[in-house]
C-alpha cells in the first residue's frame, strides 16, 4: 500500500480587507471573476485525474475577521489534501499544531493547523463533484463568453 500524499495543490486564498463586496465587485468589473457571497472560484483540471475537475477559491473576509485567529496575519492559505484524517495523525506525530477537529460537510473535510512562523493554514480533503453541480461548468463562464 502506497503512502497518500499530503499536499496536492492549492484550495483557496483567504485574505482580509476593509470592504469584501466593494473588492469583490472591483475584481468583477476590472479583473472579470465572478463571484459570489463566498468570493470567486477557479476552476481546473486535475493533473493526476484530467477527466477531473478542481476548484480553486479566492475570498476576501472583513478585516475584523475571527477566522484567521490564532494567526494574526491577514491572509491564510487553504491547502487540498488527498486523506485528511491519515494527515492529521502524520501531523500530530510530527508535533504540528492542529488547531481544531476535522469538520465535514457535503464538500469536503476541513482542519486546520499553524506553521512554524504563525501561519493559520486550512487543509481541505474536497468533493469536487458538489462544485461541479453547482458551477455547472465553469464558474467564470458569463465573464469568459
Amino acid at each position: 500500500m502506497s503512502t497518500p500524499k499530503r499536499v496536492t495543490g492549492v484550495g483557496g486564498v483567504f485574505f482580509k480587507t476593509k470592504d469584501p463586496s466593494k473588492l469583490k465587485d472591483w475584481y468583477a468589473k476590472h479583473l472579470g471573476i465572478k463571484t459570489d457571497e463566498y468570493g470567486g472560484a477557479f476552476k481546473f483540471r486535475q493533473w493526476h485525474a484530467p477527466e477531473k475537475s478542481g476548484y480553486l477559491q479566492w475570498s476576501p473576509f472583513k478585516e475584523d475577521t475571527t477566522y484567521f485567529a490564532p494567526s494574526e496575519k491577514d491572509m491564510m492559505v487553504n491547502y487540498r489534501v488527498d486523506n485528511l484524517v491519515w494527515l492529521v495523525e502524520e501531523l500530530k506525530k510530527e508535533g504540528v499544531t492542529i488547531l481544531d477537529e476535522i469538520e465535514t460537510f457535503d464538500y469536503g473535510k476541513f482542519v486546520h493547523i499553524m506553521d512554524l512562523e504563525g501561519n493559520k493554514i486550512e487543509l481541505w480533503e474536497p468533493i469536487d463533484e458538489v462544485f461541479d453541480k453547482y458551477y455547472d461548468d465553469d464558474p467564470n463562464k458569463d465573464f469568459n463568453a
